[in-house]
């Protein structure tokens, strides 16, 4: 799959982009804060009708300006076109279209558009709590498996009820509260299995890539943590109701799952290294890639890589490298501080490739 063009107003610091990319790799090279990142967060947008990293539309519109707008142009790799567009009003709703057709649910559009994005905020993955890892595992599944998005909302809606109800004063209405518990069982339960099963998927995925880029020097497990391993999830929320009514929310649920990940055999939060931990949320990134790549049909997914070479060594950035410029991979945009790094991803790719400058949110071809 392919992003033909781009066609951005008011997004953030840019004001009117009009682009069009190379089907290989495209570069953007620019000091930090001139807008590298938002030109990538508007193609994100146009996957997941949000922002990936702020979740309130109305602030991603410029200062002074009443609207934003996105519009890309993409060709599938079955040759078809396909036209996508989101544009939120300052006091309204933001409306997403595909050719020209309005979405009754933003939630159909997910899946259309497989994008994997790293960032340097990734590393959160391994230094913050388990909600980021649920997070990374929710962003893969939903992005080929519309029944887990519709479990995972009905889990949340009933969670959300449920600790209302645990905060509440006075005795709750038992019969309700079960009804509740009887949602979050039920679905929580295809939450559960579906994330099992991407992680016993995705495992090999991770474990070669890190491999290949850490030269083969070090070996990394993640295993799959759920309360659901421990019986049935309805008896495991019921019996913990007394407690839950004590500190006021639910303790146990798929809401709570998280992976655990190890170096050398030991919790790599505590043991890894800067480079080490960069390496290993690189590599769970690169392997979405390539699980989604065999997931999604008709759509190799885009990759969307921002300043990722930092406070790597000089042959962990050579392995990554050597990597995404290989056959396997298909559109890659790349921004970096660095035209060094990029010089040498084009030297070893064999695709066609674009270099823009971005200075103060305007984009231009390099010369």
């Amino acid at each position: 799959m392919v992003l033909e063009r781009i066609t951005i107003r008011n997004y953030k610091n840019l004001r009117e982009v009009a682009e069009e990319f190379s089907p290989g790799i495209n570069c953007f090279i620019g000091h930090n804060g001139e807008g590298k990142t938002n030109l990538l967060d508007a193609v994100f947008y146009l996957s997941f009708c949000r922002s990936s990293n702020n979740f309130i539309d109305s602030q991603l519109i410029l200062h002074d300006e009443d609207f934003f707008s996105i519009e890309g142009h993409y060709i599938f790799d079955d040759g078809r076109a396909e036209t996508v567009s989101c544009v939120q009003k300052r006091g309204r709703h933001k409306v997403c279209r595909r050719n020209q057709k309005a979405y009754k649910r933003l939630s159909e559009h997910i899946g259309l558009i497989p994008l994997i994005l790293v960032t340097p905020q990734d590393a959160l993955l391994v230094d913050a709590g388990s909600e980021e890892r649920r997070r990374f595992m929710d962003l893969v599944i939903s992005q080929y498996d519309p029944a887990y998005i519709d479990a995972l909302s009905n889990y949340n809606k009933a969670l959300q009820q449920r600790n209302a109800m645990l905060r509440a004063d006075g005795e709750p209405d038992l019969s309700l509260m079960e009804a509740f518990e009887d949602e979050m069982a039920k679905s929580g339960a295809v939450v559960y299995e579906k994330r099992n099963a991407f992680i016993s998927e995705f495992i090999p995925y991770f474990q070669r890539i890190y491999s290949i880029i850490s030269g083969e020097k070090e070996r990394v497990e993640i295993s799959y943590r759920s309360h659901c391993q421990n019986g049935a999830l309805i008896d495991v929320i019921r019996n913990g109701r007394a407690k839950d009514l004590v500190v006021g929310y639910s303790l146990h649920g798929v809401h709570r799952d998280d992976l655990d990940m190890l170096l050398g055999g030991y919790n790599v939060r505590r043991e890894g290294s800067q480079g080490q931990h960069k390496t290993l949320v690189l590599s769970m990134k690169l392997a979405q890639f390539e699980f989604l790549r065999r997931t999604v049909s008709n759509a190799v997914p885009l990759l969307l890589l921002d300043d990722i070479f930092d406070k790597l060594d000089a042959q962990r950035v050579e392995n990554i490298v050597s990597l995404v410029a290989g056959d396997g991979y298909g559109q890659i945009f790349i921004t970096d501080t660095n035209r060094g790094h990029l010089d040498r991803i084009l030297q070893s790719s064999q695709s066609g490739y674009r270099i823009f400058n971005v200075v103060a949110g305007r984009i231009s071809p390099a010369k």
